[in-house]
């Protein structure tokens, strides 16, 4: 009989075992568990959605908190500083509220950003996914349209097309999300090239499924972690972008207000009001650098490598 019992208890433990075995976390489980406990990162996303917040909530909050119009100007109450007259950042040149002013700025910047950034995500995801997973000669001609395109410089591109299109918010979206993807397809391109060749790939082969099948249900979803990073890498990089073409003059033209445009403008006030320099330059910074910190902690928490 003890025998017995210490037979039966074994085949629990062996099955309690088991089932621990079964529970083992999956990658994206221990991506987003790896994610949770990187407070850098929380931190950097938590900052970026406060400020999406701000800025899709600009209309009520200059109105029914601030109780101004960004786009009203008042000359007799021009460069009033911080906290003077009710104005919580202070007034601009022509007298209207700096705060308001901002936080509609965010609502352009922002969308500009992550519009053009998905534009491009797209286009390099397509293209990438197509040329890597069939090669021949659609890579070939592909790789000699990028090859040509990057063989002019960005910035003179850039400058081209933006002079060429009526200036504002959708033909700056267009701009840069179809120049913005040559980088971002030659890495979704590059994985392909390896995953083509694994083992459940061919298995899929095998059992019949479609290229196409192949590619957006087997292709794709491994390649969610590579698409998650550039794309919150290239909302930073293209939120300078949008405010260097403000710096040289061919952004976004007021009166709609950006802050690429608005930190432009107020150089010329930097001694006489200098917090309309120092406010749209620290939030350009701010999410800049959050933007990149968010995509170095999605990149530390899907390597496989990474100890826990």
């Amino acid at each position: 009989m003890a025998t017995q019992a210490q037979s039966n208890s074994s085949v629990v433990r062996l099955s309690d075992n088991q089932e621990e075995f079964i529970r083992s976390e999956s990658l994206m489980q221990k991506a987003l568990r790896r994610l949770l406990h990187d407070r850098l990162t929380m931190i950097a996303l938590a900052i970026v959605f406060v400020m999406a917040l701000l800025a899709i909530g600009a209309p009520f909050i200059s109105q029914q908190i601030l109780h101004v119009d960004y786009t009203k100007a008042e000359p007799l109450n021009s460069f009033l500083g911080v906290g003077v007259s009710g104005h919580v950042l202070g007034t601009d040149d022509l007298g209207r509220d700096h705060l308001a002013r901002l936080l509609y700025a965010g609502q352009v910047s922002l969308s500009i950003a992550f519009f053009a950034a998905m534009l491009s995500m797209t286009i390099a995801l397509s293209l990438g996914v197509i040329t890597g997973f069939f090669g021949g000669i659609v890579d070939d001609v592909v790789i000699w349209f990028i090859t040509t395109l990057n063989s002019i410089p960005q910035l003179f591109l850039l400058l081209i097309v933006s002079a060429a299109l009526a200036p504002g918010p959708g033909s700056l979206i267009l701009i840069l999300g179809l120049l913005g993807w040559t980088g971002i397809m030659r890495l979704v391109r590059g994985e392909t090239f390896s995953l083509r060749e694994r083992e459940f790939i061919v298995a899929a082969r095998a059992m019949g499924a479609s290229p196409w099948r192949i590619m957006f249900a087997h292709i794709v979803p491994n390649l969610i972690s590579i698409v998650v990073i550039s794309l919150a890498i290239d909302i930073g990089a293209l939120i300078l972008v949008e405010s260097g073409l403000s710096f040289l003059g061919f952004g976004i033209q007021p009166p709609i207000p950006s802050w690429g445009n608005m930190l432009t403008d107020s150089t010329t006030f930097m001694r006489r009001a200098p917090h309309l320099v120092v406010a749209p330059g620290v939030l350009i910074f701010i999410t800049v650098l959050c933007m990149y910190i968010i995509g170095d902690g999605i990149r530390d928490a899907f390597d496989p490598t990474t100890a826990d």
